[in-house]
């Protein structure tokens, strides 16, 4: 048997009675009926929520949450319970339950848990859940007066903290026995201005697994209400987006939140090993210019998407998913990787105990190239040059991608000329990737602000990227 390992483990032990031999106990319940594989996924989560507007403290909430979800796999088909009731009892009814999924005779367990070896990629002491809830207010507060000061024409603003000391504890069938503790912080500033005419919004932001001294530095609450509102104030004076197809140069860092969506989500595995991405049955083809590069990274120290262990208790890794424009993999989770034969790449994740595990992102981004930004927006006739997006979306099945850019600019004759607003970019991923003929050296990640959705669940993410050009692209606008 397993020693308990690291400290991480101790809560779950000391403070909450789970025992390694009520939890073989539980695995075995989960196998009665059999089933290839079990595992139990505790999860204790404390936070805080903080939020101002127009200058008044409008919400304020801490909470804790404490459960365990229950899951069996038998073939494609899953078992899943969950109870917010630590007792044994409960436990092994939830393991009972589970378990119907699966028929034949009962799977014995491994011989002992064996500990994962992990990082330690965030701090946990001196994480912002130790810090007073009256510090966390006075971050919002000063935000606040940071974006009114700005200009007079700022006429409403909504600041908020976020934070969260989440808790987990994996045991499964295969021996798998791990545990992490993992800090999550974030600060919003949201602004409206106008000229008596019109009104313009922006926004700003940014966190990671970080300490509360993160927000003391250069990305202090001063700056993200300075980027919120400079954004609001230039589209007061953007004119209409042009349409049509076009070149389009995107900015370095949020950016990347189109990968994320246009290239990611369909990179996934279980979206493949069913067909239903445009990717599917597409490794070792070209997916892309042979100067994009892509990986999927969770091991980065403090980024918001990054994990010690997925919640499999998989270690995370660096995994390549497209080099030089050549496919390579598919992100995977313990279930995709049994029934496509290959391994798990650490990418094994849910919102909570209360859902299962699926494949997804860490931190998505892509590698620099060789190109000097200058050079690329000079290299432009006419075109868009995009810095920031707002929201968007994206069909798996088939690719295609809509988004809004909330800071656009032209370029006209090599140089960035007049600011744009409503601009949308329209497209398909695989298709889009391919007209890259720039990458520039300039990769930058986002400031520690992305939330990604799938099936219901969200988890927070990163993404990133250098400046690129793109050849061909379709813009929406109602502007020339």
């Amino acid at each position: 048997m397993a020693s308990p390992g690291p400290d991480h483990k101790r809560y779950f032990i000391d403070r909450l009675g789970i025992s390694e031999r009520l939890m073989e106990r539980c695995l075995g319940e989960a196998l009665s009926a059999g089933g290839e594989y079990a595992d139990l996924y505790f999860e204790s989560v404390t936070s805080t929520s903080l939020g101002v507007d127009e200058g008044l403290v409008k919400t304020a909430s801490q909470g804790i949450s404490v459960g365990c979800g229950v899951r069996v796999l038998s073939g494609e088909r899953t078992g899943f319970a969950y109870t917010d009731d630590l007792a044994p009892e409960r436990l092994v009814k939830a393991a009972r339950t589970a378990a119907l999924i699966a028929s034949g005779p009962a799977k014995q367990l491994e011989q002992g848990f064996h500990s994962t070896d992990a990082p330690s990629l965030y701090p946990v002491a001196g994480a912002t859940s130790d810090a007073q809830i009256s510090e966390k207010l006075k971050l919002i507060q000063r935000a606040d007066r940071a974006a009114r000061a700005y200009d007079s024409r700022i006429t409403q603003v909504r600041a908020s903290f976020n934070d969260e000391l989440r808790r987990i504890l994996v045991a499964a069938s295969d021996g798998t026995y791990a545990s992490d503790t993992q800090p999550l912080a974030r600060l919003n500033v949201a602004v409206i201005a106008s000229d008596g005419t019109s009104t313009a919004r922006g926004s700003s932001g940014g966190g990671g697994r970080v300490a509360l001294d993160f927000f003391e530095g250069p990305k202090s609450p001063e700056h993200f209400a300075r980027e919120a509102a400079r954004t609001a104030m230039l589209q007061l004076g953007a004119a209409e987006a042009p349409a049509g197809e076009m070149e389009v140069v995107l900015g370095p860092g949020w950016p990347g939140v189109l990968l994320h969506e246009a290239v990611g989500h369909g990179l996934e595995a279980d979206f493949n090993r069913k067909k239903t991405s445009a990717f599917a049955g597409l490794i070792g083809q070209q997916v892309a210019s042979s100067k994009v590069t892509v990986v999927d990274n969770g091991t980065m120290p403090n980024r918001r998407g990054s994990l010690n262990v997925d919640d499999e208790g998989t270690p995370t890794q660096e995994n390549v998913l497209i080099e030089n424009g050549i496919l390579k993999g598919y992100l995977t989770d313990k279930m995709s990787a049994r029934l496509m034969g290959t391994r798990s790449t650490g990418s094994g994740r849910r919102e909570s105990y209360q859902q299962i595990t699926m494949p997804r992102m860490t931190n998505t981004y892509m590698l620099s190239g060789e190109d000097a930004p200058e050079d690329i927006l000079k290299s432009v006739k006419r075109g868009l040059y995009a810095v920031n997006f707002g929201g968007g979306q994206v069909d798996i099945t088939s690719g295609k991608f809509v988004f809004s850019a909330s800071e656009a600019y032209l370029i006209e004759d090599g140089q960035v000329t007049r600011p744009v607003k409503g601009a949308t970019l329209v497209g398909n991923g695989p298709e889009a990737l391919k007209y890259v003929s720039m990458v520039g050296n300039d990769l930058a990640l986002d400031e520690g602000i992305g939330t990604c959705g799938k099936a219901g669940q969200s988890v927070p993410v990163g993404v990133g990227m250098p400046t690129i050009k793109l050849d061909r692209m379709t813009v929406g606008g109602t502007g020339r």
